[in-house]
C-alpha cells in the first residue's frame, strides 16, 4: 500500500547533498544547529513559501480495498535545527491559514497519471534560513477548537479510511499526530531546504498513505506515517512512461501493473520514494519530484488471467524524463503465476514479548554498468500484506524464540529475474531477463506501535536471503515459499 502528501515551495534549486535515511534508506545530512533555544534565522530577511499536498495511490480499489483515505491537517511547520524537540522554540508555520482553517484531504483523489497538488496555504514572510525538519500536525479524531466545515469521516473522527464496501473506519492516530508527524533530515530528499531572502521555494512532501496504513487483527486501522520531502522545480518535473507487454507492445490486459520510484540508501540497497498502480493503458506519472536527482524506476505486473510478468528496472533516470515504453516479459512457466512469499517475524524485549509494527519488502539484485550490483525493491502485487503488526504469541511457529510475539507478512512477487536498463545519454535499452534460479532477499523494518514511525529493536532492520530450510530463497511460479523467520530482539 503506497499513497502520499506533498508540500510545495517555489524557486531556486538548492545544492543537493544526501538522500533517504533510516527505514526509508539513505544518508543523514550534517546538522546546522542543535535543539533548544536557537535563532530561527541563519541569514537575514524573509522568503515566500507555498504548501501543497499530493499522493499517487497504489492500494486504491481494485488494487486494494480502499476507496478513500482522509487526513485533516491543521499545521505544517519547519525548523532549522535537525534535533529540535517537539516543544523547542523556532518552529515556523509554513501555512498559517491552517491554524484556523484546517483542511481535510482525500489522499486517493488523484489517479495514477495526475499530479494531485492540493494547496494547503502559504507564508510570504518565512524567515530566511536552512530548514532541516518538517512536521505535519493533524486534527485529533476527537476534534478541536477549529475543524473543517465538512467532514467526510462522519462519526469516525476527522481521519479515516473508506473501504470499497462503503464502510468508514477511524484511522487511529499516534501521539505524534498532535506533536507532529516528523520528516527528519534524512527523509528530505536532496538535503535541507534553503530559503534565501526575497526568494520563493517549492517544497514537495510525500505522505505515502498506502505504506502508512496498518490493519490490526481486530479490524482497526492505524496510522504509521511514512513521509518524505524534497524541493522541486516550479515546472513540477517528474518521471512518466507506459508499461507494456514486451511481446505485443500493448498495455497489459487486466490485473495490476505496479510502478515504484526508488533511490539508493546508505546500506547500498534501494528504498521506495513513490509507488503507484499504472492506469488501464499502462501509463504512469510521478510528479513532482525533487529537482536534480536521479532515480531507479521498477515496474512489474500480474495480468487479468493471473499470468505474472518479470520486473523491469530502469537505473539512473533523471527527473523530467519520459521513459516511453517499459517492456515487461510474461513468464513462460507451465503455471506462470507469481510467487507468494509468506514468512513470520518475531519480537522480544529480553524476558518478555514485544509488540512492534513492521513493514516487509522483497528485493532482487541487478547488475550496474560498472559491474557492481544493487538490491532494488520489487513492488508487491495485489494480495500482499506488507505492513503488519507483531503483537500476539497465539500463532507463533515452533521455531519462534521464547518470550516472543509473532506476525506474518505476505508478498506477491514475480517468479522471474528482472530485465535491467541503464539510462545514459538520454537513452535506455533493456537487457532480457536472465534464465535460471530467481533469488530474492526479504527485508523487514521494525517500528514502535503508535509512535508515528519511530524505529524499534536492535537492529531495527533485518534481511534474509534464505528459506525456512536454510536454502537460498528462490521464487517458484504459482507457489507459496516460506522465507527464513526474522527475529527481532532488544525491542522496547
Amino acid at each position: 500500500m503506497i499513497a502520499r502528501l506533498r508540500l510545495l515551495f517555489k524557486s531556486w534549486p538548492v545544492f543537493l547533498s544526501s538522500v533517504l535515511a533510516a527505514g526509508l534508506g539513505g544518508l543523514v545530512i550534517g546538522l546546522v544547529s542543535c535543539g533548544g533555544s536557537v535563532s530561527v534565522n541563519s541569514m537575514n530577511g524573509t522568503g515566500a513559501i507555498k504548501v501543497t499536498l499530493t499522493d499517487p495511490p497504489s492500494c486504491a480499489f481494485p488494487n486494494g480495498n480502499f476507496d478513500h483515505v482522509y487526513v485533516t491537517i491543521r499545521s505544517v511547520q519547519a525548523h532549522i535545527s535537525a534535533t529540535a524537540g517537539d516543544n523547542d522554540p523556532g518552529w515556523q508555520e509554513l501555512a498559517p491559514q491552517l491554524n484556523t482553517q484546517p483542511v481535510q484531504i482525500d489522499l486517493f483523489s488523484a489517479g495514477a497519471n495526475a499530479c494531485l497538488l492540493s494547496t494547503l496555504g502559504s507564508n510570504t514572510a518565512l524567515p530566511a534560513g536552512t530548514y532541516q525538519q518538517i512536521r505535519l500536525l493533524l486534527v485529533p479524531n476527537s476534534g478541536g477548537s477549529d475543524v473543517p466545515p465538512t467532514n467526510a469521516c462522519g462519526s469516525q473522527g476527522y481521519n479515516c479510511v473508506v473501504l470499497h464496501d462503503g464502510s468508514i473506519h477511524e484511522l487511529q492516530l499516534s501521539s505524534q499526530a498532535n506533536t507532529g508527524l516528523k520528516i527528519p533530515p534524512g527523509q528530505i530528499l536532496g538535503g535541507p531546504i534553503t530559503v534565501k531572502p526575497g526568494e520563493d521555494v517549492d517544497l514537495n512532501i510525500d505522505f505515502n498513505a498506502c505504506a502508512s496504513i496498518l490493519q490490526e487483527g481486530n479490524g482497526d486501522y492505524r496510522l504509521k506515517p511514512v513521509l518524505t520531502a524534497g524541493q522541486v522545480s516550479p515546472n513540477r518535473t517528474g518521471i512518466s512512461g507506459q508499461v507494456v507487454d514486451a511481446a505485443t507492445g500493448k498495455p497489459i490486459v487486466g490485473g495490476t501493473v505496479m510502478v515504484a520510484v526508488e533511490q539508493q540508501g546508505a546500506d547500498g540497497q534501494d528504498a521506495v520514494i513513490m509507488q503507484a498502480a499504472a492506469d488501464s493503458n499502462g501509463d504512469f506519472n510521478f510528479c513532482p519530484l525533487p529537482s536534480g536527482n536521479t532515480y531507479d524506476v521498477v515496474a512489474d505486473a500480474v495480468n487479468g488471467a493471473g499470468v505474472a510478468y518479470n520486473a523491469t528496472v530502469a537505473i539512473g533516470v533523471p527527473g523530467g524524463t519520459d521513459l516511453g515504453a517499459i517492456p515487461l516479459n510474461a513468464e513462460t512457466a507451465a503455471s506462470p503465476g507469481p510467487t507468494t512469499f509468506q514468512g513470520f517475524v518475531t519480537a522480544t524485549a529480553g524476558t518478555s514479548p514485544a509488540s512492534i509494527d513492521a513493514s516487509a519488502t522483497a528485493l532482487q539484485s541487478v547488475t550496474l554498468s560498472d559491474g557492481g550490483a544493487r538490491l532494488v525493491v520489487i513492488p508487491a502485487e495485489n494480495g500482499s500484506m506488507a505492513n503488519f503488526s507483531v503483537q500476539s504469541s497465539a500463532d507463533c511457529p515452533a521455531t519462534a524464540p521464547a518470550n516472543s510475539n509473532c506476525g506474518q507478512y505476505t508478498l506477491v512477487e514475480p517468479a522471474s529475474n528482472p530485465s535491467v536498463g541503464i539510462f545514459a545519454s538520454g537513452k535506455i535499452q533493456y537487457a532480457p531477463p536472465s534464465a535460471g534460479d530467481v533469488p530474492y532477499t526479504i527485508g523487514v523494518n521494525a517500528f514502535v506501535p503508535m509512535s508515528g514511525g519511530l524505529v524499534d529493536c536492535s537492529p531495527s532492520s533485518k534481511t534474509t536471503s534464505t528459506d525456512v530450510n536454510n536454502n537460498p530463497l528462490l521464487a517458484v511460479p504459482a507457489t507459496t515459499v516460506t522465507p527464513q523467520e526474522i527475529d527481532f530482539s532488544g525491542c522496547s
